[in-house]
């Protein structure tokens, strides 16, 4: 490993990236598992608020980076599937 400046810089700031991405990710899981609890507990109209406030986090995960498009996509399907399944 180099030891100049500009390496440890660099260093710092590839660090400083991935707590933040960890931290974003961590938001997103808390946010998804919110939705499943919802709806393993039957309650259709708490399912669909923790929905509605996952969805935007999730968009942020891929604008940033983390998430793929489809990957997001696919997860919020099959939850709004699941959540419509409630009846």
């Amino acid at each position: 490993m180099a030891n100049h400046l500009s390496a440890k810089t660099r260093i710092r700031r590839n660090e400083r990236r991935y707590e933040l991405n960890a931290s974003r990710l961590g938001r997103i899981r808390t946010f998804v598992k919110s939705v499943e609890a919802a709806i393993g507990e039957g309650d259709k109209t708490a399912a669909q608020e923790a929905f509605k406030a996952a969805q935007p986090e999730m968009h942020r995960g891929v604008r940033a980076g983390i998430l793929r498009k489809n990957t997001v996509a696919r997860k919020l399907s099959r939850l709004n599937g699941r959540i419509k399944a409630l009846g």
